[in-house]
């Protein structure tokens, strides 16, 4: 980095922008995880009928209408199908690249807010480990600076 020449009222308008996109984002990937969970929960099973569920029964068990507090039966055991066991695979795999994607946009965001801060002290070095740190995505080194933790 030869030289800096920043606009600091700039890159806090830019950084209003980007951390409104980051916060969709956590929005959008928040929406999309409980929509797995709500399809993987309607997707069936590849039991025929009532052995999807079955109500454990016997001399030692409850009787079957046992309800919790939200009205389903406490001791069903519900079978899952292929597409739940899928749903719930894909959002196992992507859960990485999800956390990567935040980690990513939240050190990126606290990197240059705090390379500009220090830019405006005169700290350039400072500024430059800031950005480096920023560029390694290392967000545990940047949240020091403080802001908006999600």
């Amino acid at each position: 980095m030869a030289s800096w020449d920043i606009q600091p009222q700039g890159v806090q308008g830019q950084l209003k922008v980007v951390g409104t996109h980051a916060e969709d984002l956590g929005d959008a990937l928040t929406t999309l995880l409980a929509d797995l969970r709500e399809a993987a929960g309607a997707a069936g099973t590849a039991v025929p009928g009532s052995q999807a569920a079955t109500v454990p029964h016997g001399p030692v068990m409850p009787a079957p209408t046992l309800k919790g507090p939200t009205g389903t039966p406490v001791l069903s055991q519900t079978s899952t199908g292929p597409v739940a066991a899928a749903l719930v695979q894909y959002a196992a795999h992507r859960n990485p690249d999800f956390k990567a994607m935040a980690d990513r946009c939240q050190a990126a965001v606290l990197g240059a807010a705090k390379a500009t801060n220090e830019y405006v002290q005169g700290d350039l070095e400072a500024a430059k480990n800031a950005q480096n740190a920023a560029r390694n995505v290392q967000v545990d080194a940047l949240k020091d600076f403080g802001g908006k933790q999600r």
